[in-house]
């Protein structure tokens, strides 16, 4: 018989304690908190920082796959230069991740 049928096995008339019947639920809840929540939480942490300190001159991806060059930043908006003289104004909230993360020379 397996091991844990025979912890969670109640006695003829007894009632079952309320801390076995929750364990597993907050064994599945602290196992997302670790494994899904906080590491998408600390990624996102990570893109605002990464988006507040965006220079001019720094080459970009957007998250529309747009690479490009910051030639313009505002509180809200950076103007990217896609091509020469090519300029596209975009939301700070849309500039996925600096160019070298993907592999290409500033």
């Amino acid at each position: 018989m397996n091991l844990l049928t025979i912890f969670l096995q109640t006695p003829a008339g007894a009632q079952p304690n309320a801390l076995t019947s929750l364990l597993p639920l907050l064994l599945i809840i602290v196992v997302f908190y670790f494994f899904m929540i906080r590491p998408q939480v600390k990624k996102q942490k990570e893109l605002k920082t990464y988006r507040s300190s965006i220079q001019k001159g720094e080459k970009i991806v957007t998250t529309g796959g747009i690479y490009g060059k910051v030639t313009d930043i505002k509180d809200q908006t950076v103007t990217v230069e896609i091509a020469e003289n090519v300029r596209i104004k975009i939301d700070k909230n849309a500039v996925l991740k600096d160019s070298e993360d993907v592999g290409l020379q500033k």
